[in-house]
């Protein structure tokens, strides 16, 4: 190690201690210093790990923390950003607080955002690849869903001998012939008889070879499904992990079979049995037992901000992050099975973390919520006006709908909503201003991880 390599690391570990002593955490602080003394750090820190990269648009924190869950069942020391922090220096400072190694080459789990893949490939060469999803997100930074893929493979041509452990549903990833060893999961819990095309307006729908638009033999969600083009024979490849049997779904727990074993994970949604789809083919490309891999789920935590379960005065509140419409949807869909009254609260912020556009939230089923059983809304965040006028124009009642900009009133108010039962959905800056705040009251642990 150079001098200047101790000295960073020297510097970002004083500045973690710190941070985490006297101000209720931080991830991205200490990284950044240390960046800033050895902008090539991360060859250091990274060089004696053996790396699982999960990114994607939807589902990266949820896949990581079961992915890490999973792989605990089998070896001791899993390094990984648990509170998301998945940029240059969120990944820094992952490395920065993990504790000396146990063995040679422990393993690190690590989300890392689409365009930060890259940053991480050009100092260490990771032995895997999880690939969740890919949509229209962040518009303002990403641009199209092929423009965010092409900062993905940017990263993964770096390292060309790391397996590709893929979501064999989204055509996209099946769109770019990479010399990598490749890995495939997917739904089969259907025949191939139907023909059918996805909804307008549905992302990435046009075949990648001729450009005409996809067929679909059955649609989990989105684009996401066995797809197939009439006019030239693109297809979906031969799944090696498949989801064969959807059994109980609830807001709160999924059930389900892979190759088999039965499965069951204490969060709802179709898009979240994605991500434990995902974790599970980690699970099976580093030979744990399909049995461990169901210990784990069934001993799952809840992840940080998503579908976050936490006990405010009495209220069952659920915290989870929405940041974009196909996520959006998915999260109305689950919450859509709550049988119980609950109140709702939605909280707007367009920082960059959160992508400053708004516009989003249009093609967000906000009419849906019309026909829940909701007794009380609040709007909030720091763009509380469009996210209340979009309340407006869904046809919310505006006897039972109040607007409350200041997050810290609105974490005051939750003991007093007229339900037990609370659903929260925040974007990314607007979550962690809502963690600070019940870190600050006792209702969590810690604000930032």
């Amino acid at each position: 190690m150079s001098i200047r390599s101790e000295f960073a690391t020297f510097a970002g570990k004083s500045s973690y201690w710190f941070l985490h002593t006297f101000m209720n955490g931080g991830s991205s602080l200490p990284g950044k210093i240390t960046t800033a003394i050895d902008p090539a750090i991360l060859k250091h820190l990274g060089q004696n790990y053996d790396i699982i990269v999960v990114t994607g648009t939807n589902g990266k924190t949820l896949t990581t923390a079961l992915t890490v869950q999973v792989l605990k069942q089998k070896y001791q020391n899993v390094v990984t950003n648990p509170s998301g922090s998945n940029m240059e220096q969120g990944l820094v400072t992952t490395f920065l607080k993990a504790k000396n190694p146990k063995t040679n080459r422990p393993l690190a789990v690590l989300e890392v955002d689409e365009a930060n893949v890259i940053k991480l490939t050009k100092y260490v060469k990771p032995i895997a690849f999880v690939f969740t999803n890919i949509f229209r997100d962040q518009m303002d930074r990403y641009g199209e869903i092929y423009t965010t893929y092409k900062k993905i493979i940017d990263g993964v041509k770096l390292a060309p001998e790391a397996t590709i452990i893929a979501n064999g549903d989204a055509p996209i990833f099946n769109s770019v012939d990479l010399p990598n060893p490749k890995i495939y999961y997917g739904f089969k819990n259907h025949d191939d008889e139907d023909n059918f095309k996805a909804e307008p307006n549905t992302d990435g729908v046009l075949c990648p070879v001729c450009q005409n638009i996809l067929h679909y033999h059955y649609i989990s969600y989105a684009n996401l499904g066995n797809y197939f083009c009439e006019h030239c024979g693109f297809k979906r490849p031969e799944l090696t992990h498949e989801l064969t049997k959807l059994g109980a779904l609830t807001p709160n727990s999924s059930d389900f079979t892979v190759d088999g074993q039965d499965l069951s994970i204490g969060i709802g949604g179709v898009y979240n049995i994605y991500n434990a789809l995902a974790a599970y083919s980690v699970g099976r490309f580093l030979d744990v037992d399909p049995k461990d891999i169901a210990n784990a789920f069934t001993a799952n935590e809840r992840v940080f901000g998503r579908q976050e379960l936490i006990d405010i005065d009495g209220k069952e509140t659920t915290l989870v992050l929405v940041k974009n419409p196909v996520g959006l949807n998915q999260v109305i869909d689950t919450i859509s099975k709550e049988k119980d009254d609950f109140s709702l609260i939605c909280l707007l912020n367009a920082n960059y973390a959160d992508g400053i556009d708004t516009s989003w939230i249009w093609d967000g089923e906000f009419e849906r919520f019309t026909k829940m059983p909701i007794k009380k809304f609040i709007t909030g965040g720091e763009r509380y006006k469009d996210i209340t006028f979009r309340f407006k124009v869904a046809g919310v009642d505006e006897n039972i709908h109040e607007v409350q900009p200041n997050l810290e009133k609105v974490v005051e108010e939750i003991p007093t909503l007229p339900t037990k039962k609370v659903y929260i959905l925040a974007t990314y800056t607007a979550m962690l201003q809502l963690r600070k705040d019940f870190a600050e009251k006792g209702y969590i642990k810690g604000g930032m991880e």
